[in-house]
């Protein structure tokens, strides 16, 4: 009897020390809820419940209910956050290698992007997060962004000069927007909408998912397809909260994390192609006679005073001599 009793008491320590450990991990994101990037990361969790045996989960927090990306970015830092899933442009003034693939024209097409950031290049930029308090799992794709406005069709530098245009909250993109004479106003994509219609910025720029998601297409009918930038989004996780984890809790994030992105790139492509009828479907005008040489020509500033440092100029070579 007393032995059952012990054995009684040691399974039930067990089962409460294996219960403390168990995770719910909280990740955040600003778009809804059937987005292809919070649906990744909701296929990253269950493969970490299934592969922990039930005991780590993950909960995705969309459309900025836990704040801007700014603001979740900070959150992760100091632990209050698990995870969070951004654009590669905020983390710009935080790690300085992300600016390399949010430089304009960088990649030739969304094949040589998905390559590059695959492989030798992604881990290294990934890597280079650690020093700044954050672990980064994987890039997700973001599409092309082009340029969209109620106002006008914009074909070329000429057509943005003077033009008050919704940019990232980077300086980089700030720096964009000037080298073609237009007016940066950067905002939280949650405020973009508003902007548009009550004309705070004449135009904005994004891919054709968050154009459509967002609903800016009902206040900027007119998308040009500039296709300027590829910036991929990243996932990265709280390194304060990380070093707590197990080697092998730690494994299997990554593993999960890496597993997400062809997952995330299926869902990518089929919403991009349905995104764009849907706009179209509404009303939206897409104009392709884009002279995108005078764009590019003009983003010589940017990469001189973005890319000025040897590391970053070498990485920018690396990438663009990548097949």
């Amino acid at each position: 009897m007393r032995i059952a009793k012990t054995l009684l008491a040691t399974c039930v320590v067990a089962f409460a020390a294996t219960t403390a450990q168990a995770k719910e991990f909280r990740s955040s994101d600003v778009h809804p809820l059937d987005y292809p990037t919070v649906q990744a990361v909701m296929y990253m969790g269950k493969l970490i419940n299934e592969r922990s045996g039930g005991k780590n989960s993950v909960k995705v927090f969309g459309q900025s209910t836990l704040g801007s990306e700014k603001d979740t970015i900070e959150q992760t830092k100091i632990g209050a956050l698990d995870m969070v899933r951004v654009n590669v442009a905020p983390f710009n003034n935080i790690v300085p290698a992300t600016i390399v693939p949010s430089l304009p024209f960088l990649f030739k097409s969304t094949a040589h992007m998905r390559r590059v950031l695959d492989g030798p290049i992604g881990d290294e930029i990934l890597a280079a997060m650690e020093a700044q308090g954050f672990i980064g799992l994987c890039f997700y794709d973001s599409g092309s962004r082009s340029f969209y406005s109620g106002k006008k069709a914009i074909k070329s530098v000429a057509d943005t000069k003077g033009m008050k245009i919704r940019v990232q909250q980077s300086d980089m993109w700030v720096a964009m927007m000037q080298a073609v004479g237009a007016n940066a106003t950067p905002l939280p994509y949650a405020e973009v909408y508003t902007a548009l219609k009550t004309g705070v910025v004449d135009a904005a720029e994004n891919n054709w998912p968050s154009y459509e998601s967002s609903r800016h297409y009902e206040a900027a009918k007119i998308y040009s397809l500039t296709e300027h930038s590829m910036a991929p989004e990243l996932l990265v996780f709280s390194k304060k909260v990380w070093d707590g984890l197990s080697k092998e809790d730690q494994a299997i994030i990554r593993a999960a994390a890496k597993e997400s992105v062809p997952y995330m790139r299926k869902l990518w492509d089929e919403r991009e192609a349905q995104a764009r009828k849907t706009v179209e479907a509404a009303g939206s005008q897409v104009v392709s006679d884009v002279d995108k040489k005078s764009f590019s020509d003009a983003m010589a500033p940017v990469y001189a005073k973005f890319a000025a440092d040897p590391k970053l100029q070498d990485l920018v070579k690396r990438i663009q001599a990548a097949d």
